[in-house]
C-alpha cells in the first residue's frame, strides 16, 4: 500500500490584480477600515508608477509551481502543493480545503517570507490551523516558522549582493554602504518579544559574513527597515531613507540594498526601492543598486523544497 501524499500549503501575501481591486484590498489590509481618499490615491499612484498593478500574483504562482516541480523531482508522488493567500483568492482557507479534497491528512505550512513574525507568518499559521481543524476529517498541520538560517538562503543572496557590488563603477565603489532590508513592523510588536527583528539582523550578518564585508574598509553594512505603514503607531527603525541620508553625509558614494525580507518583485521592491530609494540616492548625489529578487529562481525553490522535506521528515 502506497503512503498517503502530504499536502503543502504555500502561503503568501497576495495583491490586487486590477486597479479596480485596490480599494477592497487596501480595506482588508487595514482590517476592515476603508482608506481615506488621500491614502487610496497615494497607493493607486504607486501602483501606476510600476505599471498599474503589481506582478506579485504571477511571481507567487510561478514560485508555487516551481516548488511543486522541485518536490516532485526529489520525491515523485509524495507531495501535493496548493497556494493560499492572506488577502486575495485563493485564500488560506480555500487552499487548505483544496488539499483536504485531495485526500491528504497531513499538511506542511510554509510562508513565502524567510522570517517569523506575529503580524506576518503568525497570522498566516493561525488561519491555516483553524482551517485544518475545521476540515472533515481534520488535517494535521506542521508549520515552518522561519527558514532564514537554511544554509543556501544566505549563500544565494551573498552571490547576488557580490554581483551587484562588482558591477558598481570605480567611482561609485569608493565608499559603499550595504543595507539588508525588510518590511518594518510597529514597535509594539518588538516590545512583545517578536523574533522578527533579530532574525532579519541574523540574515544580514550571515550574508555580510559570507562576503567578508567587515574586512573591507571601503564597505559599511547594516540592517535598515522599509515600507512602514501609514499609521499613528511608531514603526521599527532605522528607516532606509534616513540611513541613506546618514551615510551620504558620512561620505558614502554608493548604497547597495539587499531586501532580505522579500522573495519576489512587488510594490515594496519595485516602488519603495526602485523608485523611492533611487530618487533619494539621486537627490543625495550617490549611486544606488539593489540585488535582483529571487522570484522563481530554480536554486531558491530547490532550497525551499529541502526545507519542506525536512519538515515532513521531522528534521526541522
Amino acid at each position: 500500500m502506497s503512503a498517503a501524499r502530504i499536502g503543502v500549503l504555500v502561503m503568501a501575501h497576495g495583491t490586487p490584480d486590477t486597479p479596480e481591486e485596490i480599494e477592497g484590498f487596501y480595506t482588508r489590509i487595514r482590517r476592515g477600515r476603508p482608506p481615506t481618499p488621500e491614502l487610496l490615491d497615494e497607493l493607486t499612484e504607486r501602483y501606476e508608477a510600476i505599471g498599474g498593478t503589481s506582478p506579485l500574483t504571477g511571481r507567487t504562482r510561478a514560485q508555487v509551481t516551481g516548488l511543486a516541480t522541485a518536490l516532485e523531482a526529489a520525491t515523485p508522488g509524495r507531495f501535493v502543493v496548493r497556494l493560499g493567500t492572506k488577502y486575495v483568492q485563493p485564500t488560506i482557507e480555500e487552499g487548505t480545503a483544496e488539499l483536504a479534497a485531495e485526500g491528504v491528512d497531513r499538511v506542511i505550512g510554509v510562508v513565502l517570507t524567510p522570517h517569523q513574525s506575529s503580524m506576518g507568518s503568525g497570522e498566516y499559521f493561525a488561519r491555516a490551523e483553524a482551517a485544518a481543524t475545521a476540515a472533515d476529517p481534520p488535517l494535521h498541520l506542521t508549520v515552518i516558522p522561519s527558514w532564514h538560517r537554511t544554509a543556501e538562503f544566505p549563500r544565494i543572496l551573498a552571490e547576488r549582493t557580490a554581483a551587484v557590488l562588482g558591477a558598481l563603477s570605480p567611482e561609485a565603489r569608493k565608499q559603499t554602504a550595504v543595507f539588508f532590508t525588510a518590511h518594518s513592523l510597529p514597535q509594539r510588536v518588538v516590545a512583545e518579544g517578536d523574533p522578527y527583528p533579530d532574525q532579519v539582523a541574523e540574515s544580514g550578518a550571515d550574508i555580510a559574513g559570507l562576503l567578508g564585508l567587515d574586512s573591507d574598509p571601503t564597505i559599511s553594512w547594516g540592517t535598515a527597515w522599509q515600507s512602514a505603514g501609514r499609521t499613528a503607531d511608531p514603526w521599527i527603525g532605522p528607516d532606509l531613507l534616513v540611513e541613506m541620508e546618514r551615510v551620504a553625509a558620512e561620505g558614502a558614494t554608493a548604497v547597495v540594498v539587499c531586501p532580505v525580507g522579500f522573495v519576489s518583485d512587488h510594490l515594496e521592491v519595485l516602488y519603495d526601492l526602485d523608485i523611492e530609494a533611487l530618487d533619494k540616492a539621486d537627490s543625495l548625489g550617490i549611486a544606488f543598486a539593489r540585488t535582483p529578487s529571487l522570484n522563481d529562481d530554480a536554486g531558491f525553490l530547490a532550497m525551499l523544497a529541502g526545507v519542506v522535506q525536512a519538515a515532513a521528515d521531522g528534521r526541522s
